[in-house]
This record gives structure tokens, sequence and C-alpha cells, in this order.
């Protein structure tokens, strides 16, 4: 009978610290560290199955910065792998001792008795196409800090626009054009600041108009357009839920999505004693800033209402489709300003966003009924 031995993985961009693990021993052996290579990896195993007979190998690691490259090498040497959530493993750091070995036998023995969630592995094109939308969250980030630095130069130089009641409308960008700072070099400085802006800018343009262009094309198109249905999603954040979600039946249920996208409250509980506390935020970091980014649209119009915007993308979707959005648009809008009145503005758009993942749930998985 062939036996199962566990390989726990603790993966650095320096070195692999691997162990393996055998349930039916209940022993740790064969711990080691290597060069960050698969080739290493295979010769590992090589030797172990040459030490200790016929045997069948279950790998692991932690979700991290490596990805899925090291996850699809292995495969396609024929090596089972699996990646996992570090937020469902047990945690056995006692009295402050952490170190590789120990992760590695962390993560051997949570490969043995079960005790974690893999991470789901997208298609090649799925992770093309989110690699491509975070490098466009990148480049929007590098434009915010480029505004930044541009208002706190005109901010020291005195210098405060008052002819409009926003910053970055085409008013306020022809005044900072015409902004006269009486010195040559101050002068220059804020030319600088401003190519520095338009050349984010652009890109970020450029960005947005390749995501859309992804956005239409046969594989995600139909998906897009029923998610774009909800107030707050376009195509960049329908887009990216949908390529960082992957299957959505994979979830039993909408709070278990909710889960996953870290927006359910946490707990503390002893005894009899219950507290609740924030959300966990222990979930997909990303599609949980769009989903509460998107919430905030439904502090804006009147409940029921429908901008000319999102009629347009509405239009041509199935009627049972556009139904249940509206249902969900409107309850979250209720939703909204209910707890906005009793509480605080912040509280409101998360309650919002959470349940916004549970009808993106029911929409992605056809339970519009």
């Amino acid at each position: 009978m062939t036996s199962i031995i566990y390989v726990g993985m603790d993966v650095h961009t320096t070195n692999y610290t691997l162990c393996c693990y055998s349930i039916e021993k209940d022993e740790i052996f064969a711990q080691t560290t290597m060069m960050p290579d698969s080739r290493n990896i295979e010769n590992y195993l090589r030797q172990v199955s040459l030490r200790y007979g016929d045997c069948h190998f279950l790998c692991g690691y932690e979700a991290g910065y490596l990805g899925y490259s090291l996850y699809n090498e292995l495969i396609w040497k024929g090596i089972d792998c699996v990646i996992l959530a570090p937020s469902t493993m047990p945690t056995t750091n006692r009295k402050g001792i952490k170190n590789d070995k120990r992760d590695a036998i962390n993560i051997a023995k949570c490969l043995a008795y079960n005790t974690y969630s893999s991470v789901y592995v997208p298609t090649e094109e799925d992770n093309a196409v989110k690699e491509y939308i975070r490098m466009r969250n990148d480049a929007r980030n590098a434009l915010k800090t480029v505004k930044q630095q541009l208002l706190a130069f005109c901010a020291r130089q005195g210098k405060r626009f008052t002819e409009g009641r926003s910053n970055w409308t085409l008013k306020h960008l022809a005044w900072l054009k015409k902004l006269d700072l009486g010195n040559a070099v101050l002068q220059e400085t804020l030319r600088e600041y401003l190519a520095s802006y338009h050349q984010a800018a652009d890109k970020v343009g450029v960005f947005d108009k390749r995501i859309a262009e992804l956005a239409k094309s046969e594989s995600y198109e139909e998906k897009v357009n029923r998610l774009s249905c909800f107030i707050g999603i376009k195509a960049h954040t329908a887009l990216a839920l949908i390529v960082e979600t992957g299957d959505f039946k994979r979830f039993a249920t909408a709070q278990h999505y909710a889960s996953f996208l870290g927006l359910v409250p946490g707990e503390t509980s002893s005894g009899d004693s219950i507290r609740r506390t924030g959300i966990t935020k222990a979930g997909n970091t990303h599609l949980r800033s769009l989903l509460v980014e998107a919430s905030n649209c439904y502090s804006r119009g009147a409940v029921g209402a429908k901008s000319k915007a999102l009629k347009e993308r509405q239009s041509g979707n199935d009627p049972t489709v556009i139904a249940y959005a509206d249902r969900a648009n409107e309850r979250l809008k209720r939703k909204f300003y209910r707890i906005q009145f009793r509480s605080k503005r912040n509280i409101a758009v998360t309650a919002v966003a959470r349940e916004l993942a549970c009808f993106v749930w029911g929409m992605m998985t056809d339970n519009v009924a």
C-alpha cells in the first residue's frame, strides 16, 4: 500500500525550507534548506522516495509573494501541490518562537490533518487579466501620490485654489497652469509636477481603455454586463471580481463569499460572553477595497432612482437580471441611509459592501429569482 508523505515548504526569495511528515508514524523527517528552485524540490522528493520506499507526496506552501509560479512548476512536473490560505491555518507560535523550520512543520501538519483551506488557482487567462488590473491600480496609486505632492507644494507656497469647490477639475488644472510663484526655480518645480501629473493621468487612461476592451472579450462580456447592473460597479470592478474570484460556485453560500473578502465581523468570545469586533479583513484585500469603493455610490441619489449611466449599463441584459439588480440597489440604498442616520458613515459603507458582495455572489451563481 502506497503511503502518503506530506511535504511542508516554507518558501522565500533566498531559500526554501522543506520537511516531510508521516501521519501513520506521527514523525517529522528529512528537514532541509535549499536554494529556491523547483528542480531542487524534485531532487529532494526523489531522494526521500529512494530512502523511504514507495510513497505519494503532497506538497504545500503558504500563499505569498511567489503567487502561483511554484505551484504551476510543480504541477507541470507531475508533483501534487496546494497553496494554503494563511488566514485559515491554525497558529502554533508559542512563546514567540517562529522560524522557517517551525513554519514548514506547521504547513506539513496542516496538509496531513486538512486544517486549512486551499487558495483558488486561476486559469492562465484570468491570472493575466488580474495582473493587468493590478498594474493599473498601481498606476492609479502613483497618480494619487503625484496629486498629493502637487497640492502640498502649492500649500507650502501659500497658494490655495478658491475658484471652485473641488480640485482636479478643468478649472483647477487651468489655475495650476497659470499659477505665478514669482521665482524661476519654483516655477520650474511646478511645471515638473504638472508634467508628472499629466503623464500619470494619461497612463491610467490608457490602462482603463484596455481594461474596457478586455471586459468586452468573449470570455467576460456577459458576466461583466450582469455585474454592471449594480450601482457603483463598472467594467473595471466587474472584471476584477470575475478574474480574482474565479468560480463563484466554489462558495456554498453568499456568507462564505463575504467571508472570503474579509467583510464579515470578527468575534472574541469567552464563556457566556460574546463580543463582536470589526470586519476580519482576512481575505482578498483588492476586491474588498473595490466593493467598499463601490458602496460609497449608494450614498447618492434617491431610493429607486436610476441614473442615465446605470440605465445604459443595464440595457441588453435579461429582465430577470435587471429586476434582481434593481431590488439589490434599492435595498442597499435604504440600508445605507438607515445605518448612517443612527451611526457613522464608515459603518454604513462597510455594511453595504458586505451585502453587495452577497448580491454579487447571487448574480454570478444564478440565484436571482
